[in-house]
């Protein structure tokens, strides 16, 4: 990945705290840490909620992968949906 540095531009702080980056980041989210005072970094990032966190760890990654290669390699039939449907509604 190449980094794109512009120079630099003046921004002014409005009065309600804030600053515009440009309408190409409309809607982010950023990382914003104060390095120092009056120094900030300002990083775009992707979030992963807590509770879809274990999606991307290896394990479940690896359980991922192997499904869906199976699935690929096992394409739905209508005779296997009417065998499933059939088995779910003796179980329900």
């Amino acid at each position: 990945m190449q980094a794109i540095m512009s120079a630099p531009t003046v921004k002014v702080i409005g009065a309600n705290g804030q600053i515009s980056l440009g309408k190409q980041f409309a809607g982010r989210q950023v990382l914003v840490e104060e390095q120092e005072t009056g120094v900030w970094l300002i990083r775009t990032a992707t979030v992963i909620p807590d509770n879809e966190r274990w999606l991307h760890e290896a394990q479940a990654s690896s359980d991922l992968d192997r499904a869906v290669n199976w699935s690929i390699q096992n394409p739905a039939s209508e005779s296997q949906a009417d065998t499933v449907l059939a088995d779910a509604d003796g179980k329900a």
